[in-house]
C-alpha cells in the first residue's frame, strides 16, 4: 500500500520553528517575524502536538531544540527551501526575476560583497537579499546547518561536500604604521618580522588560519600583542601603533588609497596568495536567482583585480622620511 503523506502541520508552523532555532528563543523569533510572542508559543506547541514530541527545551534565557526538534528543523528547512526554489523557477518561466538570495560571507569580504550585491540588485530590484558577515568558523557552521544559498570564503571546507568556484584574488600583506622603520625598507626578511609585535585576528578567522599555516611552514612565530575580532579593529590598532599585522589587501582599500596612515611592508614571502570562492552545498541545486548571482560574480574578478593592483601600488609607494605621502 503506497505511503500517504499526513499533513499534520502548516508551513507557517515550520517557519516559526526555523525562526526559533535561528534566533535562539521565542521572543526573538516573534520579533523577527513581527508576531506576538503568545502567537509564536501557541504555534510552536501545536507543531509539537502534531509531531507527538517536545521540540524545544529551556536553556538559560532562551531555548534549544530537542532531538525531535532537530529532526523537524531539518525537514522544515528542506521543505521551505524547496518551495522557495519552486516559486523562483515558476517566476523565471514567466519571465520574472523575483526570489530570495541568502549569503554568508567571511568578515574580510564585507569590504566588497555589499557593493557587488548592490550592483546585482540594481538590475534585479525584485530580489530580496540577506547577508550575514562572520568569521570563517561561523560561516562554515552556517553551511553545515544549510542556512544560506552561498558562502563566500577563501578556503572552502574539506569536511563538507561543496561546489566551490574561485572568482577573485585575496592577497594577504604585512602592514605597519606609515612612520614605522620597516615601512621604508625595500625588503624585510621573515626573521626580522619576528622581532616586532603583531596584532592578529581571533582563532577561526580565515586570515589567521592562512597566516599561521604560512609561518609554520617556515618555522616562524610572530609575537602577538593583541587578538582582535575584526579587520577594522586590527587596522585601527596598527594605525594606533600597537603593532604590525597581516591583513587582506581588500580590507586596506580606503586606507591606502585615501588616508595613508599605514603602509605595506615588503616582507619576504608576501603577499600570501589566496582566492575568494563562492561556495554552495553540493546536495542542493541553486535556484534561478542563485544561478544569476553565480553568473554575475564570475564576471567581477577582473574589476576586483584591477582595484587590488591600484591598492597595492598605493601601499608600496615611496614615502617621505616621516612616512607622509611623497609629493
Amino acid at each position: 500500500m503506497p505511503y500517504r503523506l499526513r499533513l499534520r502541520y502548516t508551513l507557517h508552523q515550520l517557519q516559526i520553528l526555523v525562526a526559533v532555532a535561528t534566533h535562539g528563543g521565542v521572543s526573538r523569533a516573534a520579533e523577527a517575524l513581527h508576531l506576538a510572542q503568545p502567537t509564536v508559543s501557541m504555534q510552536l506547541k501545536q507543531l509539537a502536538d502534531a509531531v507527538g514530541a517536545p521540540l524545544v527545551e529551556a536553556k538559560g534565557r532562551g531555548v534549544r531544540l530537542t532531538a525531535a526538534g532537530q529532526e523537524v528543523l531539518e525537514m522544515a528547512r528542506a521543505a521551505l527551501r524547496a518551495i522557495e526554489t519552486g516559486e523562483s523557477r515558476l517566476d523565471a518561466l514567466a519571465g520574472g526575476t523575483r526570489g530570495r538570495l541568502r549569503i554568508a560571507a567571511a568578515s574580510t569580504a564585507e569590504t566588497f560583497i555589499p557593493r557587488l550585491l548592490g550592483d546585482f540588485r540594481r538590475t534585479r530590484p525584485d530580489v530580496t537579499v540577506e547577508l550575514k558577515v562572520a568569521n570563517r568558523a561561523e560561516v562554515v557552521a552556517r553551511l553545515a546547518e544549510d542556512y544560506d544559498d552561498f558562502y563566500v570564503m577563501t578556503q572552502p571546507p574539506s569536511e563538507h561536500a561543496v561546489v566551490a568556484v574561485a572568482f577573485a584574488d585575496n592577497p594577504l600583506v604585512v602592514v605597519a604604521p606609515a612612520q614605522h622603520p620597516l615601512a621604508r625598507r625595500p625588503r624585510v626578511a621573515l626573521a626580522e618580522l619576528a622581532r616586532h609585535e603583531f596584532v592578529v585576528r581571533e582563532p577561526g578567522a580565515g586570515t589567521r588560519l592562512v597566516t599561521d599555516a604560512f609561518l609554520a611552514s617556515r618555522a616562524i612565530v610572530l609575537p602577538a600583542r593583541l587578538e582582535l575580532g575584526s579587520n577594522e579593529a586590527v587596522k585601527q590598532a596598527v594605525i594606533g601603533g600597537l603593532g604590525l599585522a597581516v591583513i587582506s589587501l581588500h580590507a586596506l582599500r580606503d586606507e591606502l588609497l585615501h588616508h595613508h596612515r599605514v603602509r605595506i611592508v615588503r616582507a619576504e614571502g608576501f603577499p600570501i596568495a589566496g582566492r575568494w570562492h563562492t561556495v554552495r552545498r553540493a546536495d542542493r541545486a541553486p535556484s534561478p536567482v542563485a544561478e544569476a548571482w553565480m553568473d554575475y560574480v564570475a564576471g567581477q574578478g577582473t574589476a576586483l583585480g584591477a582595484e587590488l593592483a591600484r591598492v597595492l601600488a598605493a601601499g608600496q609607494a615611496a614615502r617621505g622620511r616621516r612616512g607622509t605621502p611623497a609629493p
